[in-house]
């Protein structure tokens, strides 16, 4: 099982530069793997969630330190430069390889200023939409003990992305992915409402089924090992106006190491150890990194609650980084049915502004900042967290 890691910032600045240093913790399975790949993955996750951290976008594949990873298969696109990376300690317990790295990381002005807040996305349960391929263990729960897994690993990893979980309720996602895009609002909104979210995740399992058999039929005194893929479509929509902000097939395959007639328990540490489920968790690794670049430096947004003359209650707190003081501007909401029936969301931007006065963690209270009264402002308006860059303020003489 690949845990959580720890990430704390242990000092800053050095020659007038931000400097930080991580300590951070990676891990990896060595279910597959000799132990020099096993370590290998260690430090590159241990490298990603700090370089993900730091303000970076991880994209695909190379080396990125000198001696640490060689020729592996991890790039970065980094707003924040490697500058040392010291290996602490590394340990091997039964089928799981630590590693504990000090990086020493030079931020840039690239960072994205709007990372400083958390995006609430309602995680929701997923739906096999080819059931007869889970009889082999019968694992007819994987959707639901999957989506779990998902929140657990994105509670756990991610930084930008703050998961609100909505597992009990299965849902027909089907038409959420389909050509067409005539999928109903009303349910992205309805959960995003019950889950005070700006964004809904929506995904199905495509593929569970078993493949080739690996051992020699001849093989009489081994026990029958399988390839089994696993597949799996992601959908995040924006509650606020109803589109699609990112969309992502993953598929993997891993040896199914059990009887053919065991029944799975696809809750338990034995299928998450096995394997099977290790790949799995890989690709939730992997959904975490993805998830947190789509939506890192989309502003936050949220609703007007409760109006009152010249202040208003929104449903945006400390859970999303907002503090006293922070400035939201605020846009006008409105609905728009086009002729096939598709509502599309209409926002207009206004000159209002509003000053955060006091926080809890989920609501704020704001009150309007300029001396004209509130024009037009109404419950279920959005507003919008402003960010500025430190060099984009100046002293008064």
């Amino acid at each position: 099982m690949v845990k959580a890691i720890t990430l704390f910032a242990l000092c800053v600045m050095s020659l007038g530069v931000k400097a930080e240093w991580y300590e951070v913790v990676g891990y990896a399975s060595t279910q597959g793997r000799d132990v020099s790949q096993a370590r290998q993955a260690a430090v590159k996750d241990a490298i990603t969630q700090a370089l993900i951290f730091s303000g970076a976008t991880v994209t695909s594949v190379q080396s990125v330190a000198d001696g640490v990873l060689g020729q592996d298969d991890l790039k970065v696109k980094s707003h924040g430069e490697i500058q040392q990376i010291n290996l602490v300690s590394e340990s091997k317990e039964q089928d799981q390889y630590t590693v504990t790295l000090h990086l020493d990381i030079y931020a840039t002005k690239g960072k994205c200023l709007a990372q400083q807040f958390n995006k609430q996305i309602a995680i929701t349960q997923s739906q096999l939409t080819q059931p007869h391929q889970a009889r082999l263990g019968q694992i007819f729960d994987i959707s639901k003990s999957a989506s779990q897994r998902l929140f657990n690993t994105l509670n756990e990893r991610t930084n930008a992305v703050k998961p609100i979980p909505y597992l009990n309720a299965a849902i027909n996602v089907r038409e959420y992915f389909s050509q067409q895009f005539g999928y109903n609002h009303m349910l992205v909104e309805t959960i995003a409402t019950n889950s005070n979210s700006q964004y809904v995740l929506l995904s199905q399992i495509t593929d569970v089924a078993g493949l080739d058999k690996l051992n020699n039929d001849y093989a009489f005194w081994q026990d029958d090992e399988y390839l089994r893929s696993f597949k799996i479509d992601f959908a995040l929509y924006d509650a606020m106006t109803f589109e699609r902000v990112w969309y992502q097939h993953y598929t993997t395959q891993g040896i199914w190491p059990f009887e053919k007639t065991e029944l799975i328990d696809v809750y338990s540490e034995k299928f998450w150890r096995s394997h099977y489920g290790q790949r799995i968790q890989e690709v939730f690794n992997k959904v975490s990194q993805d998830l947190n670049t789509a939506v890192s430096c989309i502003p936050t947004k949220g609703k007007i609650l409760y109006l009152d003359n010249e202040q208003v209650v929104i449903n945006l707190g400390k859970d999303h980084g907002l503090e006293p003081g922070k400035v939201l501007s605020i846009m006008h909401r409105s609905d728009i049915m086009i002729a096939n029936g598709t509502v599309i969301n209409s926002t207009t931007k206004t000159i209002d502004q509003l000053k955060v006065i006091n926080v809890n963690m989920q609501s704020a209270t704001a009150v309007n900042l300029n001396t004209r009264p509130l024009s037009n402002v109404q419950i279920n308006d959005i507003v919008q967290v402003q960010v500025k860059s430190e060099d984009s303020f100046a002293l008064d003489n």
